[in-house]
């Protein structure tokens, strides 16, 4: 069933972007502002559409455009301390694998994780952190029996507060922050205000909390070191820039499962059709993302917060080989890459190491060879296809809440998607209805709670976004 918007805000016919809306009634506070969420079409040779939205001062990025290391930041003897948030999962995991091939390099003081006891238990185990904690607190009495007989019993504290304690234990010179969601936002503004420097794997700590967590990280003197492929490249490849260096940065997309269909084809794409990417075996709902494109929209708004680099500045470039991870270009006109075999380990590695490059063995790191490789390919990717990019530059260019609200109603409309609640080409409707809802009630300024807040409000919205019955307009469940 497909979403036919009627008398509802924010209304977007398949495949388009609607060039008039009409406002929600809600009343602006002081500290919010109408943000009319529309859009102009650029001159035909751009490769995007440009989204008009009004620009507020955002908050200082953690990166301004140029990467200098500072030696006297170092601050410990031996392997370096880390703690993991979400250590059971596919962050989790790859870190763990990369402590353990370089146990002369790192070690781990302090695990968390959500309900995974088995693994949690084996993990204790192979590494003795000194603290854990299982965020689900009714698995408490399971740890412990999975535990029982352990050579070095660590203190185990269970729920939310232990998941906090992980993420500032004293010991820990870097967090890396695994944990998927809004849930992440606590543990690792606790880890900011603790002094520890962040191996920043969750999204949402920037896109929905970049203007709260961005001030406090700068007030602690704390560094945000992105854990992402495409995060991570663009961080190296600024490594020695000068100030103002930096002129654009360019976010390479393998295009997803349907970078080859037609946009007439769109319409009847089923769930089966979204999971199949075409490069890599992963969750359904980042295969989704890299379908829709979303999870490169959210990419831009990430990128603008970590680098300082304004929305007209980052692009994205289609490149089906995923083997160009991101680029930046400097105001001379030079394009910096970074190369490589699509490996998380890789961006996970140099957030621990960073300054440092740690050596890696030829059997678990497989060298680049280009003369295998063959060739590279890049095209601009097709707007009308891909309704997400205008989205995500609308929403960036609005900041505030107005970029979590984005992220959180597109997990939302994922969701109903792989549930077979709404149409592939619904997910860009539910979005942006959410979003447009939402412009009345914009925050530019948020505190930890709104963006909380903001982040549970568009979910519950997109979810009340059922089509009915007839299929002709959505109802509010």
């Amino acid at each position: 069933m497909a979403l036919k918007v009627a008398s509802f805000p924010g209304e977007l016919s398949s495949g388009t972007t609607s060039s008039s809306r009409r406002g929600a009634a809600f009343r602006p506070r002081q500290h919010q502002r109408k943000v009319d969420f529309t859009f102009q079409r650029r001159d035909k040779r751009a490769a995007y559409l440009r989204t008009c939205c009004s620009m507020q001062q955002g908050p200082p990025p953690a990166w301004p455009g140029r990467a200098v290391a500072e030696p006297e930041r170092r601050s410990w003897e031996g392997p370096k301390p880390i703690s993991i948030v979400g250590s059971t999962g596919s962050i989790g995991t790859q870190t763990l694998d990369i402590v353990a091939e370089n146990p002369d390099k790192f070690r781990v003081v302090a695990l968390a994780a959500g309900s995974n006891v088995t693994l949690l238990a084996d993990q204790v185990k192979t590494f003795k952190p000194k603290l854990v904690a299982v965020r689900n607190e009714s698995l408490l009495n399971e740890l412990k029996e999975a535990l029982a007989g352990c050579e070095e019993m660590p203190e185990i504290i269970p729920g939310e507060q232990g998941v906090i304690e992980v993420a500032r234990h004293p010991d820990a010179v870097t967090v890396v922050t695994g944990i998927v969601g809004c849930a992440g936002l606590k543990p690792t503004v606790a880890a900011i205000e603790a002094g520890k420097d962040i191996a920043l794997a969750n999204k949402e700590t920037l896109i929905a909390g970049g203007p709260f967590v961005l001030p406090l990280a700068h007030k602690h003197n704390v560094k945000i070191l992105p854990a992402d492929s495409e995060h991570s490249a663009i961080f190296q490849c600024i490594q020695g820039l000068s100030e103002g260096s930096l002129r654009r940065v360019i976010l390479t997309a393998s295009g997803g499962a349907f970078r080859d269909w037609p946009v007439e084809k769109l319409k009847d794409v089923k769930v089966a059709d979204a999971l199949k990417h075409p490069n890599w075996s992963m969750g359904k709902k980042i295969t989704v993302d890299s379908a829709t494109l979303f999870n490169k929209g959210l990419e831009v708004i990430e990128a603008h917060y970590l680098f300082g680099a304004e929305y007209d500045d980052i692009e994205i470039v289609i490149h089906p080989q995923s083997i160009i991870h991101s680029m930046i270009e400097t105001q001379d006109s030079s394009v910096l890459a970074q190369l490589g075999w699509p490996d998380m380990r890789l961006p996970i590695l140099y957030t621990l190491s960073w300054p440092d490059r740690v050596y890696c063995s030829e059997v678990t790191w497989p060298r680049l060879d280009l003369c295998k490789l063959g060739s590279l390919t890049f095209k601009a990717p097709d707007n009308v296809k891909y309704p997400s990019v205008d989205l995500a530059y609308a929403a960036g260019r609005a900041g505030g809440t107005m970029t979590g609200v984005l992220s959180a109603a597109n997990e939302k409309a994922v969701e109903l998607f792989i549930d077979e609640k709404i149409s592939y080409l619904d997910i860009f409707k539910v979005v942006e209805m959410t979003c447009d809802a939402h412009r009345n009630e914009l925050v530019t300024r948020p505190s930890l709670e709104e963006i909380i807040h903001y982040d549970q409000w568009a979910r519950k919205f997109a979810a009340n976004l059922q089509p009915s019955s007839s299929g002709r307009s959505p109802v509010l469940a």
